[in-house]
């Protein structure tokens, strides 16, 4: 079974560069071979110019010769050393030793916000202290690559948010190069300059946040990401401008689709009368109680339930014989029962072959 297959990426120098994908999709094994933990069957891996590996030259540079820090899942810690002993051993590793190691050591506690720590034990920290202790021996030795394999995913959720700021903030100030592994979608988007999709150990898409989240390039990026609000539908018409898709089971006007929202998956425009999905992002749909003038893109709808939840509301709407959960942050002058019409944006809509 091949974890990582023919993976091809470039890391542009003091970037925030992740690694997005469901357990089992090959982003910890590339992460662990770019650190040196793993060794590729093939296929080559640079720093800048230096070769770290390439499997025809026989070249295999040890993790501790290749300039960068990782910070495991687990934290990695050793609950014998107190804070002090865990960050130095590195610079231990390094040659470094006395007034100049102590120094490192207390720049970079001061630096993740545990100055004054360094004798406490590793056991007596909380979750977010130790981590905090784990990022810190990855930086002390001021690594030109800073690797983190799902580093946030053992805290809880509040403190997740907060290291999340965190972690960016410190990538900021350093200007160090990141590659970071997650299956989270939000620590992916809201930290990330690029991520890079995989899937079976495949490129799915790589591109910045935006891009990959409202233009995806295939549907399992599409469905990956976020919710879609997805309808049956058939072409009706096509001009040199747009694509007209009538939504199935309902009796509304087509819908109007830019020609360059089409995902053809290399096989070329729809033809009038084929099948297609439309697809359109939650939060680009909006909610009216009656169908507004000037408006396009209507499709009506029943509200069925609405929900609550402090920040938000949800409704829940059907569309013919299915049913749709949308998002707003304001209330509406509606009640369950009451008959609605979705506007989809039109810069929001994308549309895909049936088969996908």
């Amino acid at each position: 079974m091949v974890a990582v297959d023919r993976l091809n990426l470039e890391i542009r120098e003091g970037e925030f560069f992740t690694l997005l994908g469901s357990s089992g999709c090959g982003k910890t094994t590339t992460l662990r071979s770019v650190g040196g933990l793993e060794k590729p069957d093939g296929g080559e891996i640079f720093l800048g110019e230096k070769c770290l590996v390439s499997e025809s030259r026989r070249i295999f540079i040890k993790p501790e010769k290749r300039e960068m820090g990782m910070v495991f899942q687990s934290y990695a810690l050793w609950p014998h050393m107190t804070v002090f002993e865990n960050v130095v051993y590195p610079l231990k590793l390094r040659g470094i030793k006395g007034a100049e190691a102590e120094k490192k050591v207390a720049d970079v506690l001061e630096l993740v916000g545990l100055g004054g720590l360094e004798d406490r034990p590793a056991p007596a920290l909380s979750g977010g202290q130790q981590q905090r202790v784990a990022l810190a021996r990855a930086l002390v030795f001021s690594p030109r690559v800073l690797l983190l394999d799902e580093p946030l995913s053992n805290l809880d959720a509040q403190l997740r948010e907060e290291m999340r700021r965190e972690l960016k903030g410190l990538q900021r100030r350093l200007g160090i190069t990141v590659l970071f592994v997650t299956h989270d979608q939000i620590e992916a988007l809201s930290l990330s300059d690029r991520i890079a999709i995989m899937k079976f150990g495949q490129l799915e898409q790589m591109g910045g946040p935006e891009e990959v989240y409202y233009h995806p390039a295939t549907a399992f990026v599409r469905d990956f990401l976020g919710k879609t609000f997805l309808l049956s539908g058939k072409v009706q018409g096509i001009n040199e401008h747009q694509i007209n898709v009538e939504i199935q089971q309902l009796s509304a006007a087509p819908i109007a689709i830019p020609r360059t929202n089409f995902s053809t998956g290399g096989n070329g425009l729809p033809g009038v009368g084929e099948p297609v999905m439309v697809a359109i992002r939650p939060e680009q749909v909006e909610l009216w109680g009656k169908a507004p003038e000037g408006k396009t893109n209507m499709v009506p709808a029943h509200l069925q339930a609405v929900q609550f939840l402090g920040d938000r509301y949800e409704f829940t709407v059907a569309l013919g014989s299915e049913k749709r959960v949308l998002v707003s942050p304001a209330a509406r002058q509606i009640k369950a029962g009451d008959k609605v019409f979705l506007e989809l944006k039109s810069e929001g809509i994308s549309l895909w072959p049936r088969d996908t």
